[in-house]
């Protein structure tokens, strides 16, 4: 099988969060199967400087930000056909909230970029899975938002330390339609009416280790759910 993977530029504060990224290649891999990264030809919304969390005065393409990742071996979106694979994987980072959503600015009242939304609404449609990592259940929540689909989605817990507001998070997600529940680094929501995975990873304070065996745990079942 060949699973897609949709990354929203290089880096966790204005882009796709790039150990997410690669351990998600490493998981598809080492399942026996392939991947095709798939980026966005557009404008991210501003560069950080990762050294000191500012912003810089430049400006950067997410899909030749995320080329970086793919080691140049990258697909722009228009280009996939929701029959070219047999599921997505959004790897987290701020490029979900920032570049695919303003869900950082707007919070659940933002937009989302039509050309994601067309992507994952197909796919969804046609009952190929998904796997939302870390933040990007918010870019799923938005391209669903409106129809008859309510997905199950995770962001985290509150029973366990994270960086971010994870009931506020959730609170949004159940703005947009979806239903939301609470899972630790080390558990995933497993959504099977609509072939939907969720796992928390870096929203909540993790080890690079516990990330590994989350995102193993969501490519395991979102291979499952590809071959039903």
């Amino acid at each position: 099988m060949n699973f897609g993977i949709l990354l929203s530029g290089s880096g966790v504060y204005d882009g796709a969060e790039i150990q997410e990224a690669v351990l998600s290649m490493l998981a598809v891999s080492e399942s026996g199967d392939t991947y095709t990264c798939i980026g966005v030809d557009a404008d991210q919304f501003h560069v950080i400087n990762h050294l000191t969390g500012e912003p810089m005065n430049e400006s950067r393409n997410m899909l030749i930000e995320a080329a970086r990742i793919a080691r140049g071996n990258i697909v722009p979106i228009q280009d996939i056909q929701p029959a070219d694979i047999d599921g997505l994987i959004i790897p987290g980072g701020f490029g979900n909230a920032k570049n695919f959503t303003n869900w950082a600015f707007e919070g659940p009242d933002g937009t989302i970029l039509p050309e994601v939304k067309l992507l994952l609404v197909n796919l969804v449609n046609i009952g190929k899975p998904i796997a939302a990592l870390c933040v990007s259940p918010v870019v799923l929540a938005k391209a669903l938002e409106g129809s008859d689909i309510h997905p199950s989605l995770t962001l985290g817990t509150t029973t366990e330390s994270s960086p971010y507001d994870i009931e506020a998070f959730s609170q949004g997600l159940v703005k947009t339609g979806a239903t939301t529940t609470y899972k630790t680094v080390k558990e995933i929501q497993v959504d099977q009416a609509n072939k939907i995975v969720s796992a928390p990873c870096y929203m909540m304070d993790a080890t690079i280790s516990d990330i590994w065996k989350n995102i193993q745990q969501a490519v395991s079942e979102l291979k499952k759910m590809a071959t039903v």
